[in-house]
């Protein structure tokens, strides 16, 4: 009687932690492959973009970035852009693109020359020619902050920022199928907005840069070892 009742009690166990895989499992569904927009000047995916991240947030199988300075020094006002990251969306890390590699050719003047990880040569085309790291972390930090394992929504102001990052992924050997380029947060409309402005009644000029408030992620060249 004894055994029967231990089978008993060892498979009610079981089943409550089957059901909790099942349920995990389908907490998501797949995300739908990457697929360029032709019709878009960056090549801004054609499912997931500003239009409809809403729908894919919260998801443990994705890492979200924004890759856009907090102060950028490019005259965006040019093209109707705002080189202050004065929101993202909920979820983002902030990972500056211009930190990371060499610009390609920008539509506005004062784009960032300073420190980055990698020098790359772009071609007239927007395509890379070469990519050398400054420094013998270089790879380590990508690494890190652009995990191999998980789907990545890369995004920016206009477009332009993630297009780079995500052609730097892929010559460094990342999944092409892994990434996407979701576009412009200048765009976007929707419910989850993450405000880094705040104007608070007592600011003598009414606005705050709350910047404080980004998950950012901060790289202190002079730390670091050149090659």
């Amino acid at each position: 009687m004894k055994r029967v009742f231990s089978v008993i009690l060892v498979f009610m166990l079981l089943i409550p932690l089957t059901g909790c895989k099942g349920v995990g499992a389908a907490k998501h569904k797949a995300l739908p492959a990457p697929e360029v927009d032709t019709s878009s000047m960056f090549g801004v995916d054609r499912n997931i973009n500003m239009s409809t991240i809403d729908r894919y947030l919260d998801r443990e199988d994705v890492a979200y970035i924004d890759v856009r300075m907090l102060f950028d020094p490019a005259e965006f006002s040019m093209i109707g852009g705002d080189a202050d990251l004065s929101k993202t969306i909920r979820g983002f890390k902030v990972v500056p693109f211009p930190y990371i590699a060499t610009l390609s050719q920008l539509p506005v003047d004062g784009a960032y020359e300073g420190n980055c990880l990698f020098d790359v040569i772009w071609t007239d085309e927007g395509q890379i020619e070469s990519v050398s790291a400054n420094y013998i972390e270089s790879e380590m930090i990508v690494l890190e902050l652009f995990p191999k394992d998980k789907a990545i929504f890369l995004m920016c102001g206009g477009g332009g920022y993630s297009a780079m990052m995500k052609s730097l992924l892929i010559y460094l050997g990342w999944d092409e199928n892994m990434l996407y380029n979701i576009g412009g947060n200048w765009n976007y409309t929707g419910e989850n907005s993450f405000e880094l402005i705040v104007y608070p009644e007592e600011a003598t000029d009414n606005k705050v840069y709350a910047c404080w408030r980004a998950d950012y992620a901060y790289i202190e060249f002079s730390k670091l070892t050149r090659k």
